[in-house]
């Protein structure tokens, strides 16, 4: 894994890829598969990434990530 992301780090500086957009785009894509793992579910999401759930519910909506949670 870690000549991989070796691999994707170059490849990223090479293209010109800014360092704040490289971070956004994974912090973005963590958390989504973060909360698919959890099936929606916040808390376990956070729990999972170490953050508050306030903080990961923040970023879900800045990110507009979809929770995964459907009401009938």
């Amino acid at each position: 894994m870690r000549d991989q992301l070796e691999a994707l780090v170059t490849q990223m500086v090479d293209r010109g890829i800014l360092l704040e957009e490289a971070l956004t785009e994974f912090e973005r894509r963590f958390i989504k598969r973060a909360m698919e793992q959890s099936e929606g579910n916040q808390c376990r999401a956070a729990r999972a990434l170490g953050i508050h759930r306030n903080t990961l519910s923040r970023k879900v909506e800045e990110y507009k990530i979809p929770n995964g949670h459907r009401r009938s």
